[in-house]
């Protein structure tokens, strides 16, 4: 089975749409403790498996153009981890985030598809807005929110189980204020739907 191809690309790295043969992949990221410190702790690879299927490949055709997609170097096709564009769950908000592999960490990566994602959802999808959440203890993380722009509002707690009731760093850009901050970035966008 061939993997789709690659959507949004920027200087060194590519999205494409998660494969069902993705699963390892997926797996390795929720099996480090390090990676899933910050996500709910570590995921059997049933869980991931329900993971791929509702949230990820469900999602997909339920909301074209938003979804999670696989983190790629373009030099070698390299997976190093993935970056989401779509509903808190149980809101109506579109968040923006993602999960790297320890050993991709410090490098950029998060910063410079986050920057891309964000001109995707508001020049091609029209977004009004789009929120990120963090674990307050996340300070990684929430550096790199900030340096792309989005404004740190306080904390929430949100509904949905998968939450865990605590309070969440809470994060937000409206498009406005991105078209006026917005660093210089050179991003190509072929359609995600294909």
């Amino acid at each position: 089975m061939s993997l789709p191809p690659s959507w949004l690309s920027t200087a060194r790295l590519s999205l494409r749409r998660f494969a069902p043969t993705d699963i390892d992949l997926l797996c390795a990221l929720y099996a480090d403790p390090a990676v899933a410190r910050f996500l709910g702790g570590v995921k059997t690879r049933s869980e991931c498996e329900a993971m791929l299927r509702e949230r990820i490949l469900d999602y997909y055709a339920a909301h074209p153009g938003l979804g999670l997609w696989v983190t790629q170097r373009r030099d070698s096709g390299a997976a190093v981890g993935l970056h989401l564009l779509n509903h808190i769950r149980g809101e109506m908000h579109i968040q923006i985030g993602y999960v790297l592999a320890t050993p991709h960490w410090g490098r950029g990566y998060a910063t410079e598809m986050t920057r891309a994602l964000l001109q995707y959802g508001f020049r091609e999808r029209g977004l009004a807005q789009i929120t990120a959440i963090t674990d307050p203890a996340n300070s990684a993380s929430q550096h790199v929110l900030l340096k792309c722009g989005l404004h740190r509002r306080g904390e929430r707690v949100l509904a949905h189980p998968s939450y865990g009731g605590k309070p969440l760093a809470w994060f937000e850009l409206d498009a406005a204020d991105w078209a006026r901050a917005a660093p210089p970035l050179r991003a190509e966008v072929r359609s995600e739907l294909a």
